[in-house]
């Protein structure tokens, strides 16, 4: 099993913990933390980051976790893929969403409509991009070259990269399945070991129509870590960001992170904490995040409550965790990314 990290928006604070990010990242390159990847939503892109800590930093693979479909065109993000691959060495790993309709009609003034259609044409042209082939296509969403207009398939000004791994952060069944028939990765959250068929089943239905195995995918679950004894008070502490993610992210009628709980077993909670909050109720909607859904989709609490949870996550097939270490310095934060470290190399001895 391997350990990453994620940085960035939506914790970015406005960039005024830049530098605490910066050491944090420079600081889970020398514990031995595999990737590092940026997250973008509505504060820091995901790219500028990226770039910076690449040149600060040597071995640790680096993704965009993730990269908003509708913010770019394809062309613009096969650059930008292609120079990242280049400034860090080949450490870059390209991490794509179809965010929500929030986020793309209301920051990005496009349409949410047909995302996987979008997702699947997307993928399409960084295929050919990467190849080094001219940007030739006729599809739903796009055009190249325009129809009618003066423009010729161009092909990129940079050395082809076809292996470049796209990862793809996805939710809905529909999307998971398109998970599991293009993308070399997956970008995993709301993940319960227990309820893995809730993601997995649909994965292999896509690579079954691909012709290949969801062994073919490299899958990543996101979680918060927190180590302690006092389990009351570290579930109190989680439930505030289950809470926005529940009950913000999304509209009243599309909310992917609450719907996946819902799947996996929480649906009374979940339609709860969503109501609550868009009542504008946002105490109560914190109080009413069911205990279990945290202990469930984090590691929390004891090393050998934190043992058995990643056994669980490794029996599940999670092949990297992506940690979100508590804690009020970036020294409290590595050396709890260490603990988690040496924890893993013991179940895996």
């Amino acid at each position: 099993m391997k350990f990453s990290i994620l940085f960035g928006a939506p914790n970015s604070r406005g960039g005024k913990d830049w530098e605490d990010t910066l050491d944090f990242v420079v600081g889970a390159e020398k514990l031995g933390i595999d990737s590092a990847w940026s997250a973008e939503a509505w504060g820091m892109d995901a790219v500028s980051p990226l770039a910076y800590v690449a040149a600060k930093t040597e071995r640790i693979g680096l993704g965009t976790g993730i990269m908003q479909i509708s913010a770019r065109a394809p062309a613009v993000t096969a650059m930008t893929a292609l120079s990242l691959a280049t400034l860090s060495g080949n450490r870059f790993m390209l991490g794509l969403g179809a965010s929500g309709p929030q986020v793309v009609e209301g920051l990005h003034g496009a349409a949410f409509e047909k995302p996987m259609t979008r997702m699947r044409e997307t993928i399409a042209i960084l295929r050919m991009a990467f190849r080094g082939e001219k940007l030739e296509f006729h599809g739903e969403q796009f055009e190249l070259p325009r129809r009618g207009g003066e423009g010729k398939p161009l092909r990129l000004a940079l050395a082809a990269n076809p292996e470049i791994p796209i990862y793809l952060a996805t939710l809905a069944p529909r999307a998971l399945e398109v998970t599991g028939e293009l993308a070399d990765g997956w970008l995993g959250t709301c993940f319960i070991p227990e309820q893995s068929h809730q993601f997995t089943e649909h994965m292999q239905r896509g690579a079954d129509r691909a012709g290949r195995s969801i062994n073919d995918i490299t899958l990543s679950a996101q979680t918060g870590l927190v180590f302690g004894d006092d389990l009351e008070r570290i579930v109190d502490s989680l439930r505030p960001g289950l809470a926005f993610q529940l009950g913000a992210m999304g509209s009243a009628k599309t909310n992917f992170y609450n719907d996946a709980f819902k799947r996996s077993g929480f649906e009374e909670s979940a339609t709860r904490v969503q109501s609550l909050w868009k009542e504008g109720k946002r105490k109560e909607a914190t109080a009413a995040v069911a205990d279990e859904m945290i202990l469930k989709s984090n590691l929390i609490g004891t090393d050998e409550m934190i043992r058995e949870r990643l056994r669980a996550y490794r029996a599940a097939g999670i092949d990297t965790i992506s940690a979100a270490p508590a804690g009020k310095t970036v020294a409290d934060r590595l050396d709890a990314l260490a603990r988690l470290l040496d924890l893993a190399r013991e179940i895996q001895a």
